[in-house]
């Protein structure tokens, strides 16, 4: 049976942000399996669908994607305090969580489907619900409550090649983006594997290149780009975009780009 390092069974499950971070919860005597077994060490390998847990302590957010975000906004240094925020694809909120829980005033919960939100999130007098809702067919004028100065996007089954030209039209001037890449909904059929899966490090390389390109071509620069801290449901690499929208952009900055996106997928 296939094992997994302890501290990333933790991270995945939703209980840490990073190795370090689990390694002290492993160190401090609180992390165990669900079966009451105490876990010694952080590299300890345990089969893959072992349950962890941290003893006396909630999970960080209403689901494990959470994690991904707190990691972007840590790594990227962006600051949510007292913005108004638009999360596309809110499905259960945990990306919501996460703004809520870093000071953000507003946010705007927009899924195409229902009944998905968090209750905690769905009573939260600061989450303006926006269920069975299509992004591609919403205007300013559905944000009766202030215009988002700040964006996050996790949507599967659809490129984000669909979602970015309607957000450039409700997203303030010099708003931020935080957009999570997943390559499978990106590259063409023939280059995704057996059961949605892409393990080839080219074609990443391909589709965050492309994608770059095509934000640049409406008006958003890409700051930068890193790996998720936890892969996708079925095991995908999956990549987080810091982006701003500048509407007019004079200058390209795609070379030093490109070569990070290189150096992050070919180092090993």
């Amino acid at each position: 049976m296939k094992k997994e390092r302890a501290d990333d069974l933790l991270i995945e499950q939703g209980w840490s942000i990073d190795r370090e971070k689990a390694k002290r919860l492993i160190m401090s005597g609180k992390a165990y399996t669900s079966k009451e077994e105490k876990i010694f060490t952080a590299g300890e390998k345990l089969p893959y669908d072992t349950t962890v847990y941290i003893k006396g302590a909630d999970q960080l957010y209403v689901s494990r994607g959470g994690i991904k975000l707190e990691k972007a906004l840590d790594m990227f240094d962006i600051e949510l305090n007292d913005r108004i925020v638009l999360d596309i694809g809110s499905s259960t909120g945990g990306f919501t969580d996460v703004c809520l829980q870093q000071g953000a005033k507003l946010v705007y919960a927009l899924d195409v489907g229902t009944n998905q939100l968090a209750w905690k999130l769905r009573i939260d007098e600061r989450v303006e619900v926006m269920e069975q809702t299509n992004f591609r067919h919403v205007t300013a004028e559905n944000f009766k409550k202030g215009i988002p100065s700040f964006a996050t996007i996790d949507v599967s089954f659809i490129s984000l090649k669909k979602i970015f030209p309607t957000l450039k039209t409700v997203l303030a001037t010099g708003g931020e983006v935080v957009a999570l890449i997943k390559p499978q909904f990106e590259a063409i059929k023939e280059d995704v594997g057996e059961r949605g899966i892409i393990t080839d490090p080219t074609v990443h390389q391909y589709v965050l290149n492309d994608i770059v390109n095509f934000l640049y071509d409406e008006g958003f620069e890409v700051k930068e780009v890193i790996p998720s801290p936890i892969k996708g449901g079925k095991g995908n690499k999956e990549f987080l975009a810091h982006i701003k929208f500048n509407r007019s952009i004079s200058e390209r900055k795609t070379e030093h780009l490109k070569k990070v996106i290189k150096e992050t997928l070919f180092k090993n």
